[in-house]
């Protein structure tokens, strides 16, 4: 049974067991910065401070996702654009924890007043970029070589779906 639920101390570790290895060895994020349990732990609580969420997918008492959001920019004329994350261990993919993840998160979203929800998915993703047209996310943008990574240049897809 899979169960969405806001964030705990207790889920850190698993958290970052999966999402640590997304940094290091692909270019799902652009960051070469690994996650640690100190800036998750801020992370959340500044997330939460704001009136946001952190979730996590858990199935069988393992934590097998997150997402979180903030708000895309900063300044007040952005209050109602969020900006998302979404991070599923390997071996979760493909089993509708991703789309449970982001009803939470969306949902969320929406009773803070949030508006519009802004995903950016690196151009290689393209699971990432077809997880969120499947979710009725539309393009509204490419960005070239906007990020760097493995001595690369990376494109940045953002998405873009009216709550």
């Amino acid at each position: 049974m899979t169960e969405i639920r806001p964030a705990t101390p207790e889920d850190l570790p698993a958290i970052l067991g999966f999402w640590n290895p997304l940094i290091r060895e692909t270019t799902i994020t652009f960051s070469s910065e690994e996650k640690t349990l100190d800036g998750l732990t801020l992370m959340i609580a500044s997330r939460r401070a704001a009136g946001r969420e952190f979730f996590v997918a858990e199935a069988d008492g393992e934590v097998l996702g997150l997402a979180t959001y903030d708000q895309f920019r900063g300044g007040n004329g952005y209050v109602h654009a969020m900006e998302h994350t979404i991070v599923l261990a390997e071996g979760a993919r493909g089993k509708g924890l991703g789309r449970a993840l982001m009803q939470a998160v969306e949902d969320h979203a929406r009773a803070a007043g949030g508006h519009t929800m802004v995903a950016g998915v690196s151009g290689e993703n393209e699971p990432g970029v077809g997880f969120h047209l499947a979710l009725g996310y539309e393009p509204v943008g490419r960005l070239p070589q906007s990020g760097r990574k493995f001595g690369r240049w990376l494109d940045l897809v953002l998405l873009q779906k009216i709550l």
